[in-house]
């Protein structure tokens, strides 16, 4: 897939060459210095009339009429190289692959010491490539019946680095494991329900254990039922599908200390319950095991790259359904915490469900939760579609959410959480909690319900209602499910530091 090499042959065959240009047409040196040469000078004519664009993202296609080995040059711009980052090299590359489905090569060559600028190192650089790769090629395959004509696929990638080439090639390779364990939690995702139950999904966190060596645990209905967890039973009182408790533990140091717990929400279907949605509302809820998504792409990630860190994923998973056995609202349940909880609104059942699995992930040593979620439309109102929703318990913990997401491309921005917001979720006058305090500040009122069960471990929430999901294509990737998390939660995991 990947070959990396120090020198570069101008005269051998090539598909295409791929270069990138910063805005500067003044002057030419290296590899555009002798391209530049041997086409005659119209590198540096076409660089000054715009014919290739040094925009940000821009993508310029020049023939070469056999004057060098490749086919033809693929010029990306990179815009000022004080205004360079990470992310837009990676936008940048993403952009080109998703160009492949037209242009319909199948293997490429990079020159990646031009894709380095102040801020972007030869490595950086290397990992961006891996990561669009894999994300920007993602295609999900769906149940239509296939032409017998083959999809042409990039196959082959060839980059050209002064560099060491072990670093360059791992670079490229974490990279590409970043973006695959992405594109599994948009596979997952994108799964309809009736592909993807709550036995579907276990069976599936299953082998991804067994593949990388993780223990794994999951709990049958009997078995929740012996240890109290009546949040998560609750929800599936409606449902034919059995419920499913997920644990997989992947242990990096000798101890089991500095537990980092990853909770994701796995309800495979959301019609609402008795709390029905309505039938706009109720298309695309197959999607609300966006979280459980997340934590297993971050595991599969996790698995290939094995830090030594301790990492304990838990996923609560059912759907929840309407039939003469589903609970209702005013019902009372009993939490795996002990704690009581008023059932005022059947379609906040991801708070009831995640109840159970923070207590559980505790009960498996978690030190540090975050819990990921499509927990609340509140936070679509409040910050629409590109951002996800936090709330936190600890500023510590949080700031290194915050940095894994802004590394990963993931911006997440915090919500506040005051202690009046925690007394409207204590509110009920026969309960220990209520589930649905109101419509003013829906999603503040959801991680609030979600903390009560974080209690005093270090804690972040992340609601992911609007983040998991694109309406239309981009750089990384088609519409569909985005992944989100996925590389945020491994990133965290991977750069994680103990305070104390």
């Amino acid at each position: 897939m990947f070959e990396v090499k120090k020198e570069l042959d101008l005269t051998m065959d090539q598909e295409c060459l791929v270069i990138g240009v910063f805005n500067k047409t003044t002057g030419l040196k290296g590899i555009l210095e002798e391209l530049d040469s041997r086409l005659d000078g119209n590198i540096l004519n076409l660089l000054k009339s715009g014919d290739i664009s040094t925009d940000k993202k821009s993508i310029s296609k020049v023939h070469t009429f056999n004057k060098v080995g490749a086919k033809r040059l693929y010029f990306i711009g990179l815009g000022s190289e004080k205004d360079y980052s990470f992310e837009l090299v990676r936008e940048a590359f993403g952009r080109l692959f998703k160009s492949t489905k037209t242009e319909k090569w199948t293997e490429a060559s990079f020159i990646l010491d031009s894709f380095t600028g102040e801020s972007v190192e030869a490595l950086d650089a290397a990992h961006a490539l891996g990561e669009a790769f894999a994300m920007a090629s993602y295609q999900f395959e769906g149940y239509k019946q296939k032409s017998n004509k083959p999809e042409k696929k990039v196959e082959k990638l060839t980059i050209f680095s002064s560099f060491e080439e072990d670093e360059v090639s791992s670079a490229l390779w974490v990279g590409y494991v970043y973006g695959q364990g992405v594109n599994s939690a948009r596979t997952l995702v994108n799964l309809p329900g009736n592909m993807l139950t709550a036995t579907d999904m276990a069976e599936y966190a299953r082998g991804l254990g067994e593949k990388y060596d993780f223990e794994i645990e999951i709990l049958e209905k009997e078995e929740m039922e012996r240890l109290g967890m009546g949040a998560l039973l609750a929800v599936n009182q409606g449902s034919v599908e059995p419920p499913k408790m997920i644990v997989l533990k992947y242990q990096g140091k000798s101890k089991w200390t500095d537990v980092i717990g990853l909770v994701g929400k796995g309800i495979t279907f959301d019609t609402g319950g008795y709390s029905l949605k309505p039938k706009d509302g109720i298309v695309g809820m197959k999607t609300d095991m966006g979280g459980a998504a997340a934590v297993l792409g971050a595991m599969e990630i996790i698995g290939e790259l094995k830090p030594e860190q301790n990492v304990v994923a838990v996923i609560p998973s059912t759907d929840n359904m309407v039939s003469g056995k589903a609970f209702k609202p005013d019902d009372v349940i009993t939490s795996m915490s002990g704690k009581t909880i008023e059932v005022l609104n059947t379609d906040a059942e991801g708070r009831l469900v995640l109840a159970d699995a923070v207590t559980y992930a505790k009960h498996h040593g978690a030190n540090y939760l975050v819990d990921v979620a499509t927990l609340t439309g509140g936070v679509i109102v409040a910050l629409g579609m590109d951002t996800t929703g936090a709330l936190t318990n600890d500023e510590a913990w949080f700031e290194q959410v915050l940095e894994a997401s802004y590394e990963a491309g993931e911006p997440i921005w915090r919500l506040p959480l005051f202690e009046k917001d925690k007394e409207r979720v204590r509110s009920s006058q026969i309960a220990d909690l209520n589930n649905s305090p109101g419509r003013e500040g829906h999603a503040i009122m959801g991680g609030a319900f979600v903390g009560e069960f974080a209690e005093g471990t270090p804690w972040v929430h992340l609601d992911i209602a609007g983040t998991s999901g694109a309406r239309k294509d981009h750089d990384l990737g088609p519409a569909g499910a985005t992944g989100v998390m996925a590389r945020t939660l491994a990133l965290l995991v991977e750069r994680f530091e103990t305070k104390s």
